[in-house]
């Protein structure tokens, strides 16, 4: 299967502070204009969703999440137990 390919989250910026209490995670910083064509090319049902990454060099960045999951099908079977009939009773 081949990865697909990234999809940086134009307009928004994740820095952690190492200085910041523990209860700080991080900053998110949003450039307006960037963001908003972002969001716009990208919304699927009213939402866009991005993770929060480290990269290799250590720095954050953020990406598109693409994840969608599958809807199971709405009708379900269940097993059925075979009952077998049988003629000679052994009492």
């Amino acid at each position: 299967m081949a990865q697909e390919e990234k999809i940086f989250a134009d307009g928004f910026v994740f820095k952690r502070s190492e200085n910041a209490p523990d209860f700080v995670v991080g900053r998110i910083s949003i450039k307006v204009d960037d963001a908003v064509a972002f969001i716009q090319q990208h919304v699927k049902n009213g939402w866009v969703n991005l993770g929060v990454k480290q990269a290799r060099s250590g720095n954050y960045y953020m990406e598109l999440d693409t994840f969608e999951a599958t809807s199971k099908a709405t009708t379900t079977t269940k097993p059925t137990k075979k009952v077998e009939e049988e003629d000679d009773m052994p009492f």
